[in-house]
Parts: structure tokens; C-alpha cells; sequence
């Protein structure tokens, strides 16, 4: 929120709008700018210039603390931090209607495409029918309904940031992820594999010291890198680990997005239509090779902010 102040410089009073952010290392960042009234404060003048400075901050920050390479070449770190600073001023500027409306389209949106990637048959419709009106269209398979009606109360705990990057938040998530489904919850009991991945699967029995050295990874490195690098190295590590019977995928896919709302940045959907690519991404990261599935969730992640919440408020 933008505040005023006088100033007094060489006796003179001066009035001065301020506001004030926090950058990713916890320090407090203040803004100041010289107005003529109180009521300036408001103007669209002031407000461009302070949404200005703070993109000009965050980019600063970012290429001062965060490697650049031909992937996260400075260009793209710049675009991501004016896309993070974007993106919390579109959800400040919304009411609380809004907000929930918003969330809810995303919601169904993501649900959808998750769901596909994973083979669940239900359409865009049926999934907007049971998310938004609680109705299951008829002659539908009640596990793939199970799976829709699931990602509700996943998604109240993603924006409402209630999932933590910890053994007991991930393991709660599969268990809502797959409630009613038939699905063992908790860590796998029996070996799985992975869909359009050549690589075998941590064994049962060495999952919960696997997860416990991800999440180590995860403590050690979210400091250090681009939080959209660190999203990225977590979600193909968790898979490739695939530590549950199922819904190791749709697990997944939350925690990345839960990473990048914790970091301030906006949550990406990957399209069904992406599958193919998003799998290669994923077997290349495998093999040792990261930047592919870097360059997709890039790709994503603008795509979901330019096309959804961007096209969201050009209509209000």
C-alpha cells in the first residue's frame, strides 16, 4: 500500500509518496516519490513508477544472487522477475470475488489438463461441471470423477499456501490427491514404473531416504538458484524417484507449482497437447541433460501468465 510523508530538505516541507516490498532475502525495500498532494499518491503516474522500481529491484536481485547461463541468460531472469512482479500486482488489484474466480478458472483449467496427461477421459466440460456446479455427468468412470473431485481441496491447500516442501506435506497431498480412487496412499510397497520414461524407479524399500536427499537438495539449493531452476530440478527428481503407487504426476505437477507461489512467482499448466514434449523433457533431464525441460517450463510458465491471467484481467 502506497503511504505518505513530508520531508524536510534545506528547511523546505516536501511531500512524498513511499511504499514498500520485500525482496527474496528478507530485506525491506523502500520507494520514495515527489508529489504535489496526497491525492497523488493514487495516480496512475506514481503507481507505473513504483511497479516500475520494483521490477528494476527484483531483476537487480535476481541477476546479482542467481547464475546466468545461455538458459537463464540475463534477458529471461529479467522477464521472470517483471512476470513476478506482474503478477502480484494483477491479484492485489483484484477483489476477493475476483480472486476466488480466478483461482477457480485455474483451478478447473489445470485440473483438466493434469488429469489428461494421465489418461483421465473426462472433458474440459465435465470437469468445469463437477469442480464449479458439484454435478457428475452421467456414465462416467467414478474413479476418473474421484480424481477431479480431489484436485478441489488440493488447490485450497496450494493457494492458501498449506504445502511445504516436507515428508509430511507430500505424503498428505497424495493421500487427498487419491482419496475415494482405490489407490494406496503413503510411500510404495511395490516397485512402479514410469509412462513414456526409460528409467527404472527407486526400489520401495530406499524411498523414504531418496525423498528425505530431495528435500535436502531442495533446502540447500532454494537460496542459490532461480526458483523457476529449482522448481524445475525438484519436479524431475520427485518423479524420477515416482514414490508412490500412484499419482506421483498430478502430485508432482502441485508441488512444482507450490515452489513457485512460495517464491512469489505464478503457477504454470502444462496442456495436455504438451504431453509428448513434457515426458521427452523429463527422460532428457534423465539422462543428464537439464536445459530441455528448463526451456519447457520457460515456456509454460509465460504461456500460463500471458494467456490466463493476463487475458483475465484485459476482461474485467
Amino acid at each position: 500500500m502506497v503511504s505518505v510523508t513530508y520531508k524536510t530538505i534545506n528547511g523546505k516541507k516536501y511531500l512524498y509518496a513511499e511504499y514498500s516490498f520485500r525482496l527474496p532475502n528478507g530485506k525491506i525495500k523502500k520507494i520514495s516519490k515527489l508529489i504535489q498532494k496526497k491525492e497523488n499518491k493514487e495516480d496512475k503516474v506514481v503507481k507505473d513508477y513504483f511497479l516500475k522500481k520494483q521490477v528494476e529491484a527484483y531483476q537487480k536481485y535476481a541477476l546479482e544472487n542467481y547464475k546466468k547461463d545461455i538458459i537463464f541468460s540475463e534477458e529471461q531472469i529479467k522477464k521472470l522477475e517483471q512476470m513476478k512482479v506482474e503478477y502480484r500486482e494483477i491479484m492485489r488489484r483484484l477483489t476477493k470475488k475476483q480472486i476466488k474466480d480466478i483461482l477457480d478458472r485455474f483451478t478447473v483449467n489445470f485440473t483438466y489438463e493434469s488429469n489428461a496427461i494421465e489418461g483421465n477421459s473426462l472433458t474440459l466440460k465435465d470437469v468445469t461441471l463437477i469442480l464449479e456446479e458439484k454435478i457428475v455427468p452421467k456414465d462416467r468412470d467414478l474413479r476418473e470423477v474421484y480424481e477431479t473431485k480431489n484436485a478441489r481441496e488440493a488447490h485450497e491447500l496450494l493457494f492458501n499456501n498449506k504445502i511445504k516442501i516436507n515428508i509430511k506435506d507430500i505424503i498428505k497431498l497424495q493421500e487427498i490427491i487419491v482419496k475415494d480412487t482405490g489407490v494406496s496412499t503413503g510411500f510404495k510397497k511395490l516397485p512402479n514404473y514410469i509412462l513414456m520414461r526409460n528409467l527404472r524407479t527407486i526400489p520401495p524399500e530406499k524411498v523414504e531416504k531418496e525423498m528425505n536427499n530431495l528435500i535436502g537438495w531442495y533446502e540447500e539449493n532454494k537460496n542459490k538458484i532461480h526458483p523457476l531452476r529449482l522448481a524445475t530440478g525438484f519436479h524431475a527428481r520427485f518423479e524420477a524417484i515416482h514414490p508412490f503407487e500412484d499419482g506421483n504426476g498430478r502430485t508432482g505437477r502441485i508441488l512444482l507449482n507450490a515452489i513457485l507461489l512460495e517464491c512469489g512467482y505464478p503457477p504454470l499448466i502444462i496442456r495436455k497437447t504438451a504431453r509428448v514434449a513434457y515426458f521427452s523433457s523429463l527422460e532428457a533431464f534423465d539422462k543428464g541433460y537439464k536445459g530441455k525441460l528448463e526451456r519447457f517450463f520457460l515456456d509454460k510458465i509465460k504461456k500460463t501468465f500471458n494467456n490466463f491471467f493476463k487475458v483475465y484481467v484485459r476482461y474485467l
